[in-house]
């Protein structure tokens, strides 16, 4: 039977110790272990880098919506003022002082012996409730409340009556004028038609026919515009 020598065994075993060395192990390890912190830490570096890119394209969107948002808010409001302006005017159309109403009215309202010289109108217009401008809540666009102002006219009739007893027929025009059907619609319920002054002492006429002076003042009732 043949027998083996290796003359290379004591150099084998030792280069097996060495290779199982615990110290080479650990900076084997080690190494590894860097080298895998370097790989993570760049996978996170270049996450951070595409999350930032992500987040600024959130943002940007983000500002882009609020701009719109906001740009519809601003129109709801001009589209709010601009219909408060319309409804008010549409409400003043509605609502205007008419003369042809007046003479259509004065022209029916007869009384013998009664005759109309002149009339005139006083308009004055007074501030009324400010209104409110429209406003934002959360995502609603609240209505505004437009400013009133308040009208308040008074027709003043100045006639003469001629009648065979001058001055008899003044409260008689005066009770027609409140009966009439226009006035007893827009006239003041309540002291709507009042003598501004007491009637002239009676004069006489160019044909020398003797008549009273008297002026009525007819208040139409206050209207908020």
């Amino acid at each position: 039977m043949a027998i083996r020598i290796n003359l290379l065994a004591e150099a084998q075993a030792a280069e097996e110790l060495r290779r199982r060395d615990p110290v080479k192990r650990a900076i084997f390890a080690g190494a590894s272990f860097v080298v895998l912190a370097l790989i993570w830490s760049g996978m996170a570096e270049i996450n951070e880098v595409l999350a930032k890119e992500r987040l600024t394209g959130v943002q940007t969107a983000i500002e882009t919506r609020t701009n719109e948002y906001d740009h519809v808010l601003a129109d709801q409001k001009k589209v709010g003022a601009a219909k408060i302006k319309v409804d008010a005017l549409e409400k003043l159309s509605s609502s205007r002082f008419l003369q042809g109403n007046l003479l259509n009215a004065l022209q029916q309202t007869l009384v013998d012996g009664v005759a109309m010289d002149r009339f005139r109108i006083e308009q004055d217009y007074f501030p009324g409730d400010p209104g409110t401008a429209p406003r934002t809540n959360g995502d609603r666009v609240i209505p505004g409340r437009p400013p009133t102002i308040k009208e308040r006219i008074v027709l003043t009739i100045d006639a003469r009556d001629f009648s065979a007893n001058p001055g008899d027929q003044v409260d008689k025009f005066k009770q027609a004028i409140a009966k009439q059907t226009y006035f007893k619609t827009v006239l003041d319920k309540t002291n709507g038609v009042q003598l501004a002054n007491p009637p002239s002492p009676p004069q006489n006429g160019p044909d020398g026919k003797p008549y009273v002076s008297f002026t009525l003042e007819c208040r139409y009732s206050e209207q908020t515009q």
